[in-house]
């Protein structure tokens, strides 16, 4: 796994149904996450993302490369578990702003 900086490696790391004081540690107020064609804006819609996401398809991921570059980071994932295909590689791209996620898409 590479060497990941702090809140990636924290959103990797917790738990799927983690609470609100939790991702407040990992993402931004305002963060933006973009998921299988639909947006999720904020730490409540995040963690409603989160649970009903893992709770539709079991599933584990592991870090497998990370690229940095024009303010982003972007991390190639392995995606095991009751995925079509699995396992599947999937882009993680994310954005940081003061060491938090302020946005993550997943292609």
């Amino acid at each position: 796994m590479p060497e990941l900086p702090p809140a990636l490696a924290a959103y990797f790391s917790a738990a799927h149904d983690a609470d609100t004081a939790a991702l407040e540690k990992i993402f931004t107020a305002d963060a933006h996450v973009h998921d299988e064609s639909h947006d999720h804006d904020g730490i409540e819609a995040i963690r409603a993302w989160r649970i009903d996401t893992y709770a539709k398809t079991a599933f584990t991921t592991r870090p497998l490369e990370l690229v940095e570059g024009d303010g982003r980071r972007v991390v190639s994932v392995e995606v095991t578990g009751s995925v079509p295909g699995s396992p599947v590689t999937l882009t993680h791209t994310f954005t940081l702003v003061d060491g938090c996620i302020a946005s993550l898409d997943i292609r």
